[in-house]
């Protein structure tokens, strides 16, 4: 397991500001760990080096939340553009992170299950040795529009919220009875 910074790295990697986190390669692939916030601000700062991590043939990249505090549209936007290009490249890409809080946002974006976070690098690396047919598989079935385990019914049952029957009037969809307006006199 050897690190080797960017810099000395036979990669394009564009550097990443300080503040930002850092690039480097370790075991033939790209990690590119971030740290503090990641809003617009400084998506403008990180996106050069996510592009130039997945500028390559067959890119491999890890990118590492483990220090990341707050995770914006704008940075979920940067995770889906380096996704997209390393597999648009034939290449992988990993994503570690712990934070409930952004995993939440991952929960609710439902791109959860298209990243499939794991919660540390080594266990990113432990997956990159396994065979890639679980993300391309998860990949199709996000291209078809299908959720995983849709073949056997829904991943997960609807809640009793959404099978409640609603009551007619406003909101409901359905056309209330109109009553003609009398005069008051």
């Amino acid at each position: 397991m050897t690190e080797t910074p960017v810099s000395t790295a036979p990669s394009v990697c564009a550097p990443l500001p300080e503040p930002c986190g850092r690039v480097y390669r370790r075991d033939g692939r790209t990690v590119v760990a971030l740290r503090d916030e990641i809003d617009i601000a400084t998506a403008a700062l990180i996106g050069p080096a996510l592009d130039g991590a997945t500028s390559q043939d067959t890119p491999q990249l890890v990118v590492d939340l483990t220090e990341v505090s707050f995770l914006d549209c704008s940075g979920l936007n940067l995770l889906c553009r380096a996704r997209r290009r390393a597999l648009d490249r034939d290449g992988r890409f990993w994503l570690v992170c712990d934070c409930p809080r952004i995993l939440r946002l991952l929960r609710a974006g439902r791109l959860h299950d298209l990243f499939r976070p794991v919660a540390t690098p080594d266990e990113a690396f432990r997956r990159a040795a396994a065979p890639d047919d679980a993300p391309r598989a998860a990949e199709s079935a996000a291209a078809t529009g299908s959720r995983p385990g849709t073949e056997h019914g829904p991943a997960h049952p609807p809640s009793a919220l959404s099978r409640a029957p609603r009551p007619a009037g406003r909101g409901s969809g359905e056309l209330s009875p109109v009553r003609p307006r009398t005069r008051r006199t």
